[in-house]
């Protein structure tokens, strides 16, 4: 398969969701949810660091949904505080799982990491969590929960939405971080660091599954 990309739409709580389907580049191993960061600061699908944590996962062979939260680009309702989004991102696995079939993996950037890790608890679907700045200084990520799958974070060096100390204190343990040096918030310059963390751990991911 040649990693093609689909625009579509599949159906969420509040309305249609805009989303782009990234086929998995070589043999499939599933699927994959990427979710972007804040909608009120801008965030949508074509986030810089979703592109290219897409981009490692449809090369572990995963095919890759990125979509936008509700009232997002194209996807209909309104901003709902990270409540309404976490039902968005379920219907985003079911519709990976539609595409790609299992098993699953999790992921997004700040705002999306967060809401990720609050959706996926006791989905029996989920290989693993990736994520990319999550925003524990901030109040999306308030009350996050720590994945039970295997996870990586990814978090600057100069992080301050979610600083490496804060990260491995919450952590505590339940995933890898990778801690990029020189890296702020949005891995401004950091971008192949970034994509080589994920790609790492992905290697490892689907070796142990084989």
């Amino acid at each position: 398969m040649s990693g093609r990309l689909h625009a579509s739409f599949f159906p969420g709580p509040a309305g249609r969701l805009e989303a782009l389907w990234k086929d998995p580049e070589g043999e499939p191993a599933g699927s994959a949810v990427f979710a972007h960061p804040h909608p009120v600061h801008g965030g949508t699908l074509h986030n810089k660091v979703v592109f290219r944590a897409s981009r490692a996962l449809s090369r572990a062979g995963f095919g890759v949904l990125r979509f936008n939260f509700r009232g997002v680009g194209l996807s209909e309702g309104t901003y709902d505080s990270g409540r309404g989004e976490t039902d968005d991102y379920r219907a985003a696995l079911d519709e990976a799982e539609r595409r790609g079939g299992r098993p699953i993996v999790a992921g997004g950037f700040s705002f999306g990491a967060a809401v990720g890790l609050r959706a996926i608890p006791g989905d029996e679907r989920i290989l693993a969590f990736v994520g990319a700045g999550v925003p524990l200084a901030s109040d999306s990520g308030l009350d996050v929960p720590r994945p039970q799958v295997p996870a990586l974070f990814v978090v600057g060096e100069n992080d301050v939405f979610g600083p490496p100390r804060m990260l491995r204190e919450w952590a505590a343990g339940s995933g890898r971080i990778v801690e990029v040096p020189g890296a702020d918030h949005f891995f401004n310059g950091k971008l192949d660091e970034l994509e080589q963390a994920i790609a790492a751990f992905l290697a490892e991911l689907t070796a142990r599954a084989t």
